[in-house]
């Protein structure tokens, strides 16, 4: 199908961070290990090589294989699985929190764009194996974040009172979302899958990790995708010298703080910081419970809770039960490289954002950082919409404004009159120039009024050109309506298409060649904002 780019910078929604990133700004390099060209995996895979332990790598294919044991998968999955044992494979990882029903469409992209590398590298690389790999964030607690959908306009809504880790909440309760679910659905054989596909994933499984799994299994099976729950015992038990490391030593805390330090000091970048360490960064999870861990007064505590332990008590729990210790957002990363034989890291904006705070820490914990690679973002179009945009001479830069911006450029752009007071403006400030002149040469006193008069005129001269604008909307209201009506479609809420809409209003009229069309024409390495018609 036709697809068309536009560059991140251009479409006004990333941040300078992002920006500043695909354009290789050297002031960004110090927090980073190597830039996502595909010359790059080789250094990126002997470097991992090094790291990488054979006994790691069964204990990761042994819990994958219990963790795939109830779900009915693809020959691709369960041989990608297998290829782990491997010491020539190696991962391509992306990572999300369990929203119902996927949440907003950036959900799909970052998976596609993990499956996209992987055959990319395999192509570049085929004496090593590459397995793409969906890390499903279940040790998140944050269930007011993911217990809802957008679709066509609606939020379709999961009400439940939850707490701990949302991977282990129980289902219940779904039922009613999926009864008012279907009733939008209608009644096509698009709507028939989307029915069949919910049901099965939410009311035949118990726990929100089982049915997140099985969803995106049934979507991504055929692509040889892998699903991992890092919330698992034995896995855990690879990441104790790291926790104990935190836990005696606040590593991460320290590192972390140096490194947001040395950012906030870049010249003339207000980058900010994304995630702000914790002395400590690890939770406490049991059933229905995920608190963080502090250090306060010689004792170590579970937040909001009775929990208390002295230093020798904290430490046998850890090496007993190492699945009750839970990394928060700046260590479940180096959790992420210590479990698997990892390459590169596939994320959105605010992720790659705090991961870049992180490399001077796994510096110091001596673990290979890894490649990071902003995920794919795509803008869906129909071919009536298409269309439309052509008709309206609507461009592609146009229709990423902001909306008074995109009103008031094609306002001027479709007007018989002249609008732009620029030329008018320009003239003025000459006029005055003049006058500054003279005040110079008569009395310095005068350059004040000669200012004053000069900022009141350009005000008036803006006043008007507002004033004439604003007729002008009113007088083309029609062709603005059916513009900005346009753009609404495209962008709900005056947001991007991906972090609004569910990818079921889309399947719902493409049915499967919704995903393989991603697949098709999703470039990773590209760095560009895909505009895809179908």
């Amino acid at each position: 199908m036709p697809a068309d780019c536009i560059s991140f910078k251009k479409t006004g929604y990333f941040s300078s961070l992002i920006c500043d990133y695909l354009d290789e700004k050297p002031e960004l390099q110090p927090f980073y290990n190597r830039f996502p060209k595909l010359e790059n995996f080789k250094t990126q895979i002997e470097e991992k090589a090094l790291s990488v332990r054979a006994q790691s790598r069964t204990v990761l294919v042994e819990t994958l294989k219990k963790q795939y044991q109830s779900i009915e998968t693809s020959e691709a999955t369960l041989n990608n699985i297998e290829s782990l044992n491997s010491e020539n494979t190696f991962t391509i990882t992306t990572g999300h929190q369990l929203n119902l029903f996927t949440g907003p469409l950036y959900f799909l992209y970052k998976i596609v764009s993990a499956i996209n590398l992987s055959r990319e590298l395999k192509s570049t690389y085929p004496n090593y194996n590459f397995v793409p790999i969906y890390w499903m964030a279940t040790e998140d607690h944050d269930f007011e974040e993911i217990n809802y959908f957008n679709f066509k306009g609606k939020k379709v809504h999961w009400n439940k009172n939850a707490s701990g880790a949302v991977g282990e909440l129980s289902t219940d309760g779904l039922e009613a979302v999926f009864n008012q679910f279907s009733l939008e659905l209608g009644t096509t054989k698009n709507a028939t899958y989307l029915k069949t596909l919910f049901e099965d994933a939410y009311l035949n499984h118990d726990n929100l990790a089982d049915a997140t799994r099985f969803l995106a299994n049934e979507l991504f099976k055929a692509y040889g995708l892998v699903i991992i729950d890092a919330n698992d015992a034995a896995l855990k038990k690879q990441f104790i010298p790291f926790m104990e490391d935190e836990l005696l030593n606040q590593t991460s805390f320290k590192k972390v703080s140096e490194t947001n330090k040395q950012i906030n000091e870049l010249t003339n970048q207000p980058y900010g910081i994304q995630v702000n360490p914790r002395e400590i960064n690890l939770f406490y999870i049991t059933e229905n419970l995920r608190e963080r861990i502090v250090f306060e007064e010689g004792v170590y505590k579970a937040v909001n809770t009775n929990i208390t332990w002295s230093k020798s008590e904290l430490l046998k729990v850890l090496l007993e039960h190492p699945q009750r210790f839970s990394p928060n957002v700046i260590m479940r990363p180096l959790y992420q490289e210590v479990i698997l034989p990892n390459l590169c890291y596939i994320g959105g904006g605010g992720e790659l954002a705090y991961w870049f705070q992180l490399k001077s820490y796994f510096n110091q914990v001596n673990v290979p950082f890894p490649v990071l690679l902003l995920r794919n973002s795509v803008l869906i179009q129909s071919e009536n919409q298409a269309e439309k945009l052509q008709k309206l001479n609507i461009s592609n830069e146009d229709i990423f404004l902001k909306r008074p911006a995109f009103i008031n450029k094609k306002v001027r752009e479709i007007s018989n009159i002249d609008i732009d007071f620029t030329e008018q403006k320009q003239h003025l400030k000459y006029q005055f120039e003049a006058l500054y002149e003279l005040a110079e040469q008569t009395d310095k006193s005068f350059l004040g009024a000669v200012k004053a008069q000069e900022v009141k005129q350009l005000k008036g001269l803006d006043a008007l050109e507002k004033r004439l604008l604003k007729a002008q909307k009113r007088k083309l209201s029609d062709q603005v309506l059916r513009m900005t009506d346009l753009q609404n479609e495209l962008f709900p809420n005056q947001s991007l298409q991906e972090r609004n809409t569910n990818f079921s209003e889309f399947y719902l009229e493409y049915g499967e060649s919704l995903i393989a069309e991603l697949i098709e024409n999703l470039e990773p390495l590209k760095s560009e904002f895909l505009i895809l018609k179908l």
